[in-house]
């Protein structure tokens, strides 16, 4: 039995356009999409893009120039910023210096005129939440990077907002303490049944984190879906080239259908689903992952490439196969990795269905 979803944030045809005297730029253009009640969603995309300016939008720090957001089905974009049921958690966390931990999560509700009972036992509850629950007494400078960054998201918990969101709150943490809290962020959403909109130029963030991810350049929403599909389907060379490593080769329809074929310009068969519309002779561009390639070693004669650079990743390697025409990078197990070495001749192949035609 299917459970109907709640639709939380509702973005339609929103466009932000920011004028000076001489001057206009399209921070976002004609966005759309829907965020479901208790998703932990994605914005996702590189500097620039338009992501925290979507961000901002719902909260209510900007005015929009066209369109409608709704929240939880009431249209919000009249409403200031603090009569919406959402709460921010920034990228520098903002945290009051003169107040300790407790005082900091009791900030908000003490605003909100809450009974002084009320405010201690929820400002108790949170801390323990993002187990913080023994530095109420500290000042912010007294607290690592990590510590004030849970401090900053107790307090944006502390009302019960519907929806948080959080502006690249990872950014200024190193990559230890940074995947750490990775785990921690999921794990809250998943205990508080809050709905997450987190904003990250950090592919790998929004993989690993996200139930459905949303890629924006320039101002315009590329692919919404979940992980595995933003990344093993990408709608577009960008979003091809932006989640992970990508190679884009061009080639040749040989046969369409879902035994399809492709030749590479340096010669190699690529058997892969080809849509009908798609004709024999047609020059087509062809995504595929690094690690779905596979090579073995051959002859100068049969050969098309040779290995021209290693890079040591730990848990496996990047090799750089240089033919005629064209580079191609693959990723091995670096227990594979032993039976090859820099120029190498070696076959490359492409399993069935590891490749896909992309616009």
């Amino acid at each position: 039995m299917e459970i109907n979803k709640v639709n939380a944030i509702n973005v339609k045809n929103v466009t932000k356009i920011y004028k000076t005297s001489n001057a206009e730029t399209r921070a976002l253009k004609n966005a759309n999409l829907t965020i479901f009640d208790n998703e932990f969603f994605t914005l996702l995309g590189p500097s620039g893009c338009g992501k925290t300016t979507l961000l901002r939008l719902i909260a209510g720090f900007e005015d929009i120039t066209e369109g409608s957001i709704n929240l939880f089905d009431e249209e919000i974009v009249n409403l200031p910023p603090n009569k919406r049921s959402v709460n921010t958690v920034f990228q520098q966390y903002a945290l009051f210096p003169h107040l300790d931990v407790f005082e900091n999560v009791a900030f908000g509700l003490r605003r909100l005129n809450k009974d002084k009972n009320f405010v201690k036992k929820r400002t108790l509850e949170v801390l323990e939440l993002v187990q913080m629950q023994d530095y109420g007494k500290r000042k912010p400078n007294q607290l690592s990077g990590g510590q004030q960054q849970r401090v900053a998201l107790a307090r944006a918990l502390a009302p019960s907002p519907k929806v948080l969101l959080l502006d690249e709150p990872l950014s200024a943490l190193d990559l230890k303490l940074r995947q750490a809290m990775r785990y921690e962020l999921k794990t809250l959403q998943r205990e508080t049944g809050i709905t997450f909109v987190f904003v990250t130029h950090d592919q790998e963030e929004a993989l690993t984190m996200s139930d459905r991810i949303a890629v924006i350049n320039e101002g315009e929403i590329q692919q919404i879906g979940e992980p595995e599909e933003i990344y093993e389907s990408p709608n577009n060379k960008f979003v091809a080239n932006f989640i992970g490593e990508a190679n884009l080769l061009t080639g040749i329809c040989e046969k369409n259908g879902e035994n399809g074929l492709c030749k590479l310009d340096a010669g190699q068969e690529v058997p892969m689903f080809i849509p009908n519309h798609i004709h024999k002779g047609e020059t087509v561009t062809i995504f595929i992952r690094p690690e779905r390639i596979k090579i073995k070693k051959s002859d100068k004669e049969k050969s098309y490439c040779t290995i021209s650079q290693f890079t040591y990743l730990g848990n496996a390697a990047s090799i750089l196969l240089n033919s005629n025409t064209k580079s191609i990078n693959v990723n091995l197990p670096i227990e594979d990795v032993k039976n090859f070495k820099k120029g190498d001749f070696v076959e490359v192949v492409f399993p069935s269905n590891s490749a896909q035609i992309i616009d």
